[in-house]
């Protein structure tokens, strides 16, 4: 009984692994669902399993988008501030490409980071 379960265990992992190396060679989840059919596998299991897989992408997808627009409002507050102290420093010239520039860089990423 405890080597069906392992042995069921380890094919669904193959599966799993089959459907990652589809998805990785552009497949879409349609396509690798009717592939892993074609594989021999339960047509709900392999859609359960496309599933799963297309939710990780877009978890990823979303923690990469956000660690992006963190990065945009840093850098647009460093280009906004800089811009602007040195500015103010009366060195007799006035900094607006980067005041603006780090604006719109700032704003944007806080954007990014609410949506």
């Amino acid at each position: 009984m405890e080597n069906t379960v392992i042995d069921t265990q380890e094919l669904v992992n193959q599966y799993y692994n089959l459907a990652v190396n589809y998805f990785n060679q552009g497949k879409s989840g349609y396509e690798t669902k009717n592939l892993l059919i074609e594989e021999g596998l339960d047509p709900d299991l392999a859609a359960s399993i496309v599933e799963k897989i297309e939710m990780q992408i877009h978890d990823l997808q979303q923690e990469h988008a956000h660690a992006q627009a963190k990065k945009d409002m840093l850098y647009g507050a460093l280009w906004c501030i800089g811009g602007t102290v040195l500015t103010l420093s009366n060195i007799g010239f006035i900094f607006w490409g980067a005041i603006l520039f780090g604006g719109i860089q700032f704003f944007r990423g806080l954007i990014n980071l609410s949506s």
